[in-house]
């Protein structure tokens, strides 16, 4: 990375928001954690970048954000208001008629929108993109007066077909703008223009519901660092692992849906690759949840459509990510058939553990940790609290688990961690074993605040062949968030049949498609080496209801990407093949959306700048023993500064290692080494 500036990353947790600076001038980075304040993230966002030094002074800031998560999964987004075609005012209701729970015919489902709060209006476009029936713009108004006096906040609206030809739509908007009385309004062919009317719509509604709350959030962190004398960039890390502008977050909220746990997999991808590891399984381990991702020859997976809970589905690139609520925060508690539950309910960063001393009596994972011994109560992580109240979460766990469990608090602890462990390790199999992958070709990259406290169970528990815990494992997502590249993403609906196309056609939509998400991208703001450009096709067989994705590997060279009938047919075949084994020959082939995404590469983040200090020993970082707990029995432990570790030191377990942002854990029978990017590297013994 060579801006000759200071960049900094910053991801806002539910427990603590972290902090990366780098400065590319002299090549010197520093790192903070401080607490997140739930309810009003600017507060720790400000605190956090004061610790590092003047605020005017900083040329950019990059910030993982998890508000339209929280918004979404609370509940507690905007009150929205929906037009939509004549007879289609329940199509968010029906979804594709699926239950909540798959055996049963019971269960509960409450849109976003209320069905008051969803309008109807005469019009209608057919699947061809012939208009039938011209949007009565007058109705339009009256709709948009009557959803305002009932309360709506923001407004989406969904015609059908409106991907095939979105002049009503946009005709709508135009009508709509006129008696709305702010910018939280949009039409679905704005934001996905897309076949598939329950995706669609339910896409354009997420995206409003989020539009007051992501909106608003973002002008207060703006007010804020303009309040501090900050004169440079302000972005936001995306869904698909790439960064926007605050304004295109504010038009497309719904993009941000999953940005913090992004920024995690961007950096962990790329601190692996440089390692020499190029097939991980990414656990970041917060105060809430376990994310898991996995990245295969050195690529992230995006997934086309997310749910991120049952009936949200957001329809927009996301980088595949699977969430359980196991985070250092995580409840345990002994439910009516006597069986130890941990999470997914959190006791968050307030009141927090039962360690933390504020006020939360019921014990959790980090508590189990720190009566353990895995922990160090006199020197918490974070820098909010100045000891951490063994006594108090020893009581909790005999009182809450061991007792009804008829076990003693050493053991009661040990079984939380036990319980937790089973969770994640069932998180990574669904990600790598269910989807054909061998775990045991591929690495665990443990990050977050906890995650490398449990990397010798998950490499015992699943089989996978090392751990690699980065240098700052508790500041893994912000430094992602300076990692991170630019990115635009743009589908369009063409429906063409594979045979017989018109290839010059679709290599001028092509051409077209890639001159607007470049544009994007271009004036983003922030430096970029080279812009990559990206198509891809969805393709199915005829008859066939789902797609596979199809990537093109095309550039545009003058104003044509030279697509033929003959790449696409050879392209859609090995991906067809790579999925189900096998062709369906004589089954013509259909070409459903087309894809274009604009990548802009900023300048390389040296990773060596991260390497510990020329003269750094083993002995130096010496920090005596302590007993910890392994196995039912206490164990006399190595404890070790991280960051005080000399490239190729070898640490044999039980040992533990400490820096300010994260603790390592090195179980007995594993053996940890430190690699030139100072990276730990644990593996089992020889």
């Amino acid at each position: 990375m060579s801006e000759g500036s200071k960049v900094v990353g910053v991801d806002v947790g539910g427990t603590f928001t972290d902090l990366f600076l780098f400065d590319a001038t002299g090549k010197r980075f520093r790192t903070a954690k401080v607490p997140s304040n739930r309810g009003d993230e600017a507060v720790g966002f400000l605190k956090g970048l004061r610790e590092l030094g003047a605020v005017a002074e900083l040329a950019s800031v990059v910030h993982g954000t998890t508000v339209g998560t929280n918004a979404l999964l609370e509940r507690k987004g905007a009150k929205v208001g929906l037009i939509t075609t004549s007879g289609f005012r329940d199509v968010l209701e029906m979804r594709r008629r699926d239950r909540r729970r798959t055996w049963g015919l019971w269960g509960d489902f409450v849109p976003v929108v209320d069905r008051d709060m969803r309008l109807e209006v005469e019009e209608r476009t057919l699947a061809d993109g012939t208009i039938r029936h011209p949007v009565d713009t007058g109705a339009v108004r009256d709709a948009a007066r009557e959803l305002l006096s009932a309360g709506a906040e923001a407004l989406a609206i969904v015609f059908i077909n409106a991907y095939a030809n979105s002049a009503n739509e946009r005709a709508a908007l135009a009508a709509a703008v006129e008696v709305w009385p702010n910018d939280f309004v949009a039409c679905s062919s704005g934001i996905l223009p897309e076949i598939r009317e329950f995706e669609r719509t339910s896409t354009a509604a997420l995206n409003a519901y989020l539009q007051p709350v992501v909106g608003s959030y973002i002008g207060k962190l703006d007010d804020a660092l303009k309040g501090d004398g900050f004169t440079g960039r302000f972005h936001i890390v995306q869904s698909n692992g790439g960064v926007m502008s605050t304004e295109s977050a504010r038009r497309l909220p719904v993009r941000t849906a999953l940005s913090g746990p992004a920024a995690g997999v961007i950096a962990a991808a790329a601190i692996a690759r440089e390692a020499g590891f190029p097939d991980v399984v990414t656990g970041d381990l917060g105060g809430t949840s376990f994310d898991v991702s996995l990245v295969v020859g050195g690529q992230t997976a995006l997934a086309a459509q997310t749910t991120i809970d049952f009936g949200l589905v957001i329809r927009t690139p996301m980088i595949e990510i699977t969430t359980i609520g196991a985070g250092g925060g995580s409840i345990a508690r002994v439910d009516a058939g006597g069986l130890l539950q941990v999470g997914p309910e959190s006791a968050g960063s307030r009141p927090g553990p039962v360690c933390y001393g504020q006020g939360n009596t019921r014990p959790t994972l980090t508590d189990a940790n720190v009566v353990l011994g895995r922990i160090n109560a006199e020197r918490p992580i974070g820098g909010g609290l100045k000891r951490l109240d063994v006594a108090a979460a020893k009581a909790a766990i005999l009182e809450h688990v061991g007792v009804p469990l008829g076990l003693d608090a050493m053991a009661a602890a040990e079984a939380i961690l036990r319980v937790a462990n089973g969770h994640m390790a069932k998180a990574i199999r669904l990600v790598s074993i269910e989807r054909g992958h061998d775990p045991g070709r591929f690495a665990a990259v443990p990050f977050g605040g906890g995650g490398a406290l449990h990397a010798g169970a998950l490499l015992r528990d699943v089989g996978l062949k090392a751990a690699l815990v980065p240098r700052f494992p508790g500041i893994n997502s912000a430094l992602g968030c300076v990692i991170a590249d630019i990115r635009h993403d743009q589908v369009r609906t063409v429906n063409l049949s594979l045979e017989g196309i018109d290839a010059a056609s679709l290599d001028t939509l092509m051409v077209s498609e890639a001159g607007e998400v470049r544009a994007v991208v271009e004036t983003a703001g922030l430096p970029v080496d080279r812009i990559d450009m990206l198509f891809e096709l969805d393709m199915h067989y005829a008859g066939q209801t789902h797609t596979v994705a199809v990537p093109l590997p095309l550039e545009i060279a003058g104003r044509s990407t030279g697509v033929t009938e003959a790449s696409i047919r050879a392209a859609f075949e090995t991906a067809y093949r790579a999925s189900f084994s096998r062709l369906l020959h004589g089954v013509p082939a259909r070409i459903v959306n087309l894809r274009t995404a604009a990548i802009g590469r900023r300048p390389r983040f040296d990773l060596s700048a991260l390497a510990p200090e020329p003269g750094a020993t083993l002995e130096g970082a010496r920090r005596g023993t302590r007993p910890v707990w392994f196995g039912g029995a206490w164990h006399e432990t190595t404890i070790l500064s991280r960051l005080d570790l000399p490239v190729g030191a070898m640490i044999h377990g039980p040992a533990i290692l400490e820096q300010p942002d994260a603790t390592t854990v090195v179980d007995p029978g594993l053996v940890a080494r430190v690699d030139r990017l100072g990276n730990v590297i644990i593996e089992a013994s020889a």
